[in-house]
């Protein structure tokens, strides 16, 4: 097969999705990778029927490589993930309109420009998480304890754009992240980056039904393949902080060729739009039925 991977300066040397391009280039696969923030492109020649059986992205959020991979899906190609699924979870205040809508557990959220519109938000749902809608890796994520805080992240927020801020969710200063590749469902556990005073960690955790179902339920709303959710076990159960299109994978068990069978099969279907139609079972990885994805 022929694919095209869109991948951003921020991941230029980065091992997801690079091992990804190096294992289907190990398996006879043709792979053009293609850094749209540094090249000049032929738009006529690069975004053409046949040349390519699938595109692949891997971008941060704002980049231009979402309006390539979009473009791609416009004229009929294969995107890996369906290209209408990345722009509603790559916009936070989006994602959490569309995550309530459909019934996933998420803070309530409020929208502003300016963070100085936050400290109308009553004092009893403080402390607020306060972040750009369009932010990533943790870009400039705020614990605000008081009203009067706001002052203190005002600088590092200034100029982001539209900024969301959800009520704190109580936790234990740890955060599951839940990675999908193509219908296999993998937890981790980390140190929250909310709490940088407690040990940094990173491991593989069971699965536990319930987060399992949620982040299935993730996948099924956004119509994501490969993809992470942010979950936090607060006082009434799971709660979803955060959903990312084709994340790193950290401390998933040979995530270079799960992944690479993912996007293959995914490209294979002609179409990355899943139907998740049951919760794996309860263990360190879940497996949806083969039909997620369109997956053989």
């Amino acid at each position: 097969m022929r694919f095209c991977f869109l991948v951003e300066e921020h991941y230029r040397n980065d091992g997801m999705p690079l091992d990804v391009v190096r294992q289907l280039t190990a398996w006879g696969h043709r792979v053009d990778v293609v850094r749209p923030g540094s090249s000049l492109l032929d738009l006529g020649g690069l975004v053409r029927a046949g040349d390519h059986d699938a595109w692949v992205l891997k971008t941060v959020s704002g980049g231009p490589g979402l309006g390539l991979l979009e473009s791609a899906a416009a004229i009929g190609l294969t995107t890996v993930n369906d290209a209408r699924a990345i722009r509603p979870v790559r916009d936070k205040a989006q994602a959490a309109v569309i995550a309530a809508h459909r019934g996933l557990p998420v803070p309530t959220t409020w929208a502003a420009a300016r963070w100085e519109d936050f400290g109308r938000i009553p004092d009893a749902h403080y402390p607020l998480v306060v972040k750009p809608a369009d932010g990533s890796s943790g870009r400039a994520v705020h614990l605000v304890e008081r009203p009067e805080e706001l002052a203190r992240i005002g600088a590092d927020l200034g100029g982001e754009g539209l900024l969301i801020a959800q009520p704190y969710v109580p936790n234990t200063g740890v955060d599951l992240k839940v990675y999908s590749a193509g219908g296999e469902l993998f937890a981790t556990e980390r140190t929250s980056p909310l709490h940088p005073h407690h040990p940094h960690r990173e491991r593989p955790v069971a699965l536990a039904p319930e987060v399992a179902a949620v982040a299935a339920q993730v996948g099924e709303v956004f119509g994501l393949d490969l993809y992470g959710v942010d979950i936090l076990l607060g006082p009434d159960g799971p709660v979803v902080v955060d959903v990312n299109d084709f994340p790193s994978f950290r401390a998933v068990p040979q995530a270079v060729a799960r992944v690479s069978r993912a996007v293959l099969r995914l490209a294979r279907s002609g179409s990355s739009w899943p139907s998740v139609a049951a919760v794996p079972p309860q263990g360190v990885a879940g497996t949806l039925p083969a039909a997620v994805g369109g997956a053989a």
